[in-house]
């Protein structure tokens, strides 16, 4: 016996999301109006399904599914790529968006991305054969990574986020590495453009940019130079 599962998410209109996915290099392979609004994309092994509500809310939505990939960071460039060609930028807040690239505490390489529909499709790539959590770290600044880290990517939450590093970085008893400050800047970073503080934001990447970090300290946050590099254009 052979089974496959597709997700069907819930969208208001299907156009604005079918163009998405299209920008992203999905094939529309089904399509009808009547008796009801309904839509199927594909792309390699990814297929998604997809049905209109005229009452539906996208921002109030909780809808998301997985999508496991053996190059997770070919597709977050390729659909980076698809969707500045398509919206002339690389959208990372509001409707629609795609996350950062980063590794998770449960053995997983992964991003978020977050169509029309208010839908969020989760891309991962294991990296490790035990998937659960691992604890908190102990340390303040590791410990604050850890929570913001998962405030902002796996509960969407950049209000939460923010409050975990603005904490930590107040502190005047204990102070940061410059590799976790860097991290802890372009995170913080991250979040104030995804609720739409563009000012601060600016006023973080200027911080973040401006950490020394040595050859072996780069070579560690490759993933956090590079969404500064992001985060910058």
């Amino acid at each position: 016996m052979s089974e496959t599962t597709h997700p069907i998410l819930p969208c208001r209109t299907l156009p604005p999301v079918l163009d998405f996915y299209t920008a992203l290099g999905f094939e529309v392979t089904f399509r009808q109006q009547s008796p009801n609004p309904y839509a199927v994309v594909r792309r390699g092994g990814a297929e998604l399904h997809f049905f209109a509500m005229k009452r539906y809310e996208p921002t109030e939505s909780y809808s998301t599914c997985y999508v496991r990939t053996d190059d997770v960071d070919g597709l977050h460039r390729a659909f980076r790529a698809g969707l500045k060609a398509a919206y002339g930028k690389v959208p990372t807040r509001g409707l629609p968006r795609i996350g950062a690239l980063s590794d998770t505490s449960h053995g997983v390489r992964q991003f978020l991305l977050t169509d029309p529909g208010g839908n969020c499709v989760r891309v991962g790539q294991p990296t490790d054969g035990d998937q659960h959590h691992r604890p908190a770290p102990r340390e303040t600044f590791a410990r604050a990574l850890h929570h913001a880290g998962l405030l902002a990517g796996s509960k969407e939450d950049p209000a939460a986020a923010a409050k975990v590093i603005d904490r930590v970085l107040d502190l005047r008893d204990e102070r940061p590495t410059p590799v976790q400050l860097l991290r802890l800047l372009v995170l913080r970073a991250d979040v104030a453009g995804r609720l739409g503080d563009a000012e601060g934001a600016a006023s973080v990447l200027a911080r973040a940019a401006a950490v020394p970090l040595t050859a072996p300290e780069r070579a560690r946050v490759g993933d956090d130079l590079r969404r500064l590099g992001e985060l910058q254009e």
